[in-house]
């Protein structure tokens, strides 16, 4: 699984699906529904989608 951010290459946290547009962001760059999640919960919103990825000593 891609582990890089989209907007600046650092290690992403997770992925976001914001309605049709799909993206793996930082914590820089991620929307506050998916900083704000614990690793490995996914959250649903209306059209959006969030997951944050386990920690790395966990499993994806």
């Amino acid at each position: 699984m891609k582990r890089t951010c989209d907007v600046c290459g650092k290690e992403a946290i997770g992925i976001q699906c914001l309605g049709c547009c799909a993206s793996t962001v930082c914590a820089e760059h991620a929307e506050q529904m998916l900083a704000g999640l614990k690793p490995g919960e996914k959250k649903e919103w209306g059209v959006c989608y969030y997951y944050r990825f386990e920690d790395e000593t966990g499993t994806d």
